[in-house]
């Protein structure tokens, strides 16, 4: 049921989020730790410029709302929050972590939107020994030691709507997305466990198509393709600016009424509001939606709702549990809280109360073992949301 409960001041939300969320702090000195006064230094590296903006913008506000709500400290230090822009992926994405991880000397890093950044940023982490607290997608990596995830593992939407679209579909299902580490990732995710589970796909080769990124702005050419396959449906992902454009200009196509199935950032946050009715009716799958009804994410959504328009998204919702999970390692630290001390005290944190539902970390890839939902955009009051409409697979290994 999507939450109506009203607020009618800050002040009450405050209130509310302060009874049902565990409060924490942190900021920052000359070197990676806490300075003498009780303060610590957290780096937050997300794309503010270039295709994902809107989704680095959710992330860092999801992050400053937790710090907003939590009298801006975490772990009971107060915090000194170090932005820095990841671009458009790691060409840029590794430069920027270098300079907070060996300039600024954080004791944590948070953020990153793009799986290929957080690959390209690994070995700096390694070298410096400080732990990353990523709130996006994320590629399997061999050594996970420093990096933990409050999102996912970007083949995890594709498995967990793998049964859902392989029980609803009768027929064969066209694959498509951008060509990049995350679009493999996020596609594979579907075509692997699709395919296990006796699936087929539409595509001329039987592998999924993948598009040029960041250039490609139209998809029509690919729209034919898919009407020549006698596909009965479609999987895709895409994100930020290119979901805009494949979602209208699917909605205009020879293709319109074939089903679109997809990860849930085809349609996440402000690229639904650009989509408009070209977004109605289609089906994704995510690990989190503002209409979910629990204690958190009531506060949540009431506190995100009160400093900006619109509901919050699982990009913000990822990079508050980060915050959270900082929180509470920085206080679990003792008192001398070092990037070594809080990476061992993430690892031992168990269970994490979340607007998304409880979660925790999987021993193995340090990415959350959660709960995934299967929504619809429909129509909610005056505007189209993505409303929950059945529970899917608990995906984590």
């Amino acid at each position: 049921m999507p939450l109506t409960t009203p607020w009618r001041s800050r002040a009450l939300t405050a209130a509310l989020l302060a009874a049902v969320l565990t409060t924490g702090t942190a900021c920052g000195d000359d070197a990676p730790g806490p300075s003498a006064g009780g303060s610590i230094k957290i780096g937050l590296l997300a794309s503010l410029s270039g295709t994902y903006q809107a989704v680095g913008t959710e992330i860092r506000d999801g992050f400053q709302l937790y710090l907003d709500t939590h009298d801006g400290k975490l772990g009971g230090r107060q915090v000194d929050l170090i932005v820095a822009d990841e671009g458009n992926g790691a060409q840029t994405a590794v430069p920027a972590a270098t300079k907070l991880l060996k300039q600024d000397r954080v004791s944590a890093l948070t953020g990153i939107v793009g799986g290929g950044s957080v690959a390209g940023v690994t070995p700096v982490l390694n070298e410096t020994k400080v732990p990353l607290v990523g709130s996006n997608g994320r590629p399997e990596l061999k050594d996970v030691s420093r990096i933990w995830h409050t999102s996912y593992l970007s083949d995890e939407p594709g498995a967990a709507i793998a049964q859902h679209v392989r029980d609803n579909v009768k027929g064969s299902v066209y694959a498509i997305g951008p060509d990049y580490q995350g679009g493999w990732d996020e596609l594979r995710g579907f075509t692997d466990a699709f395919s296990k589970i006796g699936g087929k796909l539409a595509n001329a080769d039987g592998k999924t198509t993948f598009t040029p990124f960041p250039a490609t702005t139209n998809f029509l050419p690919y729209f034919a393709r898919i009407k020549a396959s006698g596909a009965a449906a479609v999987y895709t992902f895409y994100a930020g600016s290119a979901a805009v454009d494949f979602v209208k200009q699917y909605a205009q196509s020879e293709i319109k009424d074939i089903p679109l199935y997809a990860a849930g950032f085809l349609t996440e946050g402000g690229v639904l509001n650009a989509q408009g009715d070209a977004a109605r009716d289609i089906y994704s799958v995510l690990n989190y939606s503002p209409d979910l009804d629990n204690a958190e994410n009531r506060a949540f959504v009431a506190a995100w709702k009160a400093k900006h328009d619109g509901s919050p998204t699982t990009y913000a919702l990822a990079s508050y549990d980060a915050a959270a999970v900082l929180d509470r390692a920085i206080g679990a630290a003792g008192s001398d809280p070092t990037p070594e001390a809080i990476n061992t005290a993430i690892g031992q944190l168990g269970q994490i109360a979340s607007p998304r539902g409880t979660w925790q970390f999987s021993t193995t890839t340090h990415s959350p073992v959660q709960k995934w939902y299967l929504r619809q955009v429909r129509q909610d009051g005056r505007a189209l949301s993505n409303t929950v409409v059945g529970d899917l697979a608990t995906v984590g290994r």
